[in-house]
């Protein structure tokens, strides 16, 4: 039986690589269906023809808390919103680690800071993040209106849980978002994520 051991491991490899394979800008999203913490079911293909923006969370972060609490992220939310954009704000820690909420607390959450946002994700088992090789929280990926994966990494270019550096920071985010809505190619098409690091 020891001889077709490493044979086994070499066909399991091929077997689970597909489903743990990362997202690559320039490349088709991964295409997910989950429950939103509403209730309702958002699967990203069926919004093919939109430009989509996923955002990894963790309202206990304190990146997170930085952008949340200027309002920085709101702003963002709604600015991309305007442009018909579709927005996704995906929880990934884990049941017992720092970030996980019931569907209920995440709503509140999202209420109470007053996020503009079409639908929030619960994503307890990491599927979805790991599917997308999200780092930290927060983590943004912008996918075009084909479907391509159009822009992943950090929010802007201010690695730094001061709320302060909020003023004058270069929004990634809303610059690919622009760049797709004229046509162009995204200038910037990935960054380096930064925050803490995803509780799965």
């Amino acid at each position: 039986m020891r001889k077709f051991m490493p044979l086994l491991g070499l066909i399991a490899l091929f077997i689970t690589a597909p489903a743990w394979a990362a997202a690559e800008v320039g490349h088709p999203a991964p295409d997910f269906e989950a429950q939103t913490a509403s209730g309702e079911t958002f699967k990203l293909s069926d919004h093919k023809g939109e430009i989509v923006v996923l955002e990894w969370t963790n309202h206990e972060c304190p990146f997170v808390m930085k952008h949340y609490g200027t309002g920085n992220m709101q702003k963002t939310q709604t600015a991309a919103r305007e442009e018909g954009v579709t927005w996704v704000s995906i929880v990934s820690s884990a049941p017992g680690r720092q970030g996980n909420t019931s569907a209920e607390e995440a709503l509140k959450i999202a209420q109470d800071a007053g996020a503009d946002i079409n639908a929030k994700i619960l994503d307890e088992s990491g599927e979805i993040g790991h599917l997308y090789d999200a780092k930290t929280t927060p983590h943004m990926f912008v996918i075009d209106a084909n479907g391509m994966l159009a822009y992943a990494g950090a929010i802007d270019d201010q690695p730094s849980p001061n709320p302060k550096t909020v003023e004058g920071a270069h929004n990634y985010v809303l610059a690919a978002i622009k760049d797709l809505k004229t046509g162009r190619a995204v200038e910037t098409p990935q960054t380096a994520s930064y925050g803490c690091g995803v509780k799965y």
